[in-house]
C-alpha cells in the first residue's frame, strides 16, 4: 500500500479562537447536508433559515436533528431556536442545487418578525399537520414535532440540537426513479463545506461501494503480505480486495493462467521478477478501478513460472 507520512498541524480549543477552531471543524467535517428549516413563533411570525449541522439519527422513530449555534461575536441565539421553545413544530427541508441561492439569501440576519419566504421570493404552502408552513419548491419537506432542545451551552458557539420526529414526509415525484427510489441526480442535493464553499451531486461524483453487511469480506489481514504491502494498490484498492468472502478457487485461477496476454507477460518478465509483479499490480488496480475485483484477483494470484 502506498504510504507517506504526514506532517501535522495540532491545536487544542483553548490555543486559539472560537472562530478559528471553529472554521478548522467546518473545513473538515463535510460535506454536510443542509436543513432548511421554517419555523414559527407564538405570535404567528414564520421564520425560515437553512442549518448546516444536520443529519439523520434514528429510524423509528424517524428522528432529524439540527443545531442552531449561538452567533460566536455576542453569545445571541437564532430566531429559529427562539421559535421552537414557543412552537415546537418545523419543517425540515431539502435544498436542490435550483434553491442554492435562495437558500443562502435567506441566512441574512434579517429582525425579528421579518419573512424569509417573501425575502428569499419562495412560495409558503400550508403543511398538512404542523403550524409551520412548507417551502413549495423544495424537492422533499418533512413536517416534524420537536421532541427535546438539548442546550449544549450559554457561549458564543455552543449547539442547541434540535431533536426532531418525523410525523410526514413529502417528496417530489419528479425524483423518483422507475421503481419509486429517490435518484440523487434528479434530486440534485447541495451541501455545505467550510468557507463560502458549496458542492453538489454530480454524475463524475457518484460511486457506489458494495456494503459489507452484505457479505463476511476476508478482511486486509488475510491479503498476501506480497500484495498487502504493494507500492502500486491504494488503501481503497485493498478495502475493495478485502470485502470478497473468497478467493478464486484453484481451478480459476488454472483456467485465467492460461490466457494468450498472461503467457506472453510472462515471458516479457521471464527474468525479471519485480517487473513481473509491478505489472500485475498495475493491471489489477486498474480493473479494481474498474469495479471488477474477481478479475483483479486471479491477476494478483498469478505465479510467473
Amino acid at each position: 500500500m502506498q504510504t507517506t507520512e504526514p506532517s501535522w498541524k495540532t491545536m487544542r480549543p483553548e490555543d486559539c479562537s472560537v472562530a478559528e477552531f471553529h472554521s478548522f471543524m467546518l473545513a473538515c467535517v463535510g460535506p454536510r447536508p443542509i436543513a432548511f428549516v421554517s419555523s414559527i413563533n407564538g405570535a404567528g411570525e414564520v421564520n425560515l433559515s437553512p442549518f448546516s449541522f444536520f443529519n439523520l439519527f434514528s429510524a423509528n422513530p424517524p428522528i432529524l436533528v439540527f443545531s442552531p449555534s449561538r452567533r460566536v461575536r455576542d453569545k445571541s441565539t437564532k430566531h429559529t431556536l427562539e421559535n421552537v421553545l414557543e412552537v415546537p413544530e418545523v419543517v425540515i427541508h431539502v435544498v436542490g442545487h435550483s434553491l442554492v441561492e435562495q437558500m443562502s439569501l435567506a441566512s441574512t440576519e434579517y429582525g425579528k418578525g421579518v419573512n424569509e419566504f417573501v425575502k428569499a421570493g419562495l412560495t409558503a404552502v400550508p403543511s398538512n399537520l404542523v403550524a409551520p408552513p412548507r417551502v413549495k419548491e423544495s424537492p422533499v419537506a418533512f413536517e416534524c414535532k420537536v421532541q427535546q432542545v438539548v442546550t449544549l451551552g450559554d457561549q458564543g458557539g455552543a449547539g442547541n440540537l434540535v431533536i426532531c420526529e418525523v410525523i410526514q414526509i413529502h417528496l417530489d415525484e419528479a425524483i423518483l426513479d422507475a421503481s419509486g427510489v429517490i435518484a440523487p441526480l434528479k434530486l440534485d442535493p447541495v451541501a455545505r463545506l467550510g468557507g463560502n464553499w458549496y458542492t453538489k451531486v454530480t454524475a463524475d461524483s457518484l460511486f457506489q461501494i458494495p456494503k459489507p453487511l452484505t457479505t463476511l469480506g476476508i478482511g486486509v489481514d488475510q491479503i498476501p503480505e506480497e500484495i498487502r504491502t504493494s507500492t502500486v494498490l491504494s488503501g481503497n484498492n485493498l478495502g475493495r480486495l478485502a470485502n470478497v468472502e473468497c478467493l478464486p478457487s484453484p481451478e480459476e485461477l488454472a483456467l485465467f493462467s492460461a490466457r494468450e496476454d498472461l503467457e506472453d507477460i510472462r515471458r516479457r518478465f521471464r527474468l525479471d521478477e519485480e517487473s513481473w509483479i509491478d505489472h500485475l499490480h498495475r493491471w489489477a488496480k486498474e480493473e479494481l478501478e474498474a469495479g471488477n475485483v474477481d478479475l483483479a484477483w486471479k491477476i494478483l494470484l498469478q505465479k510467473k513460472g
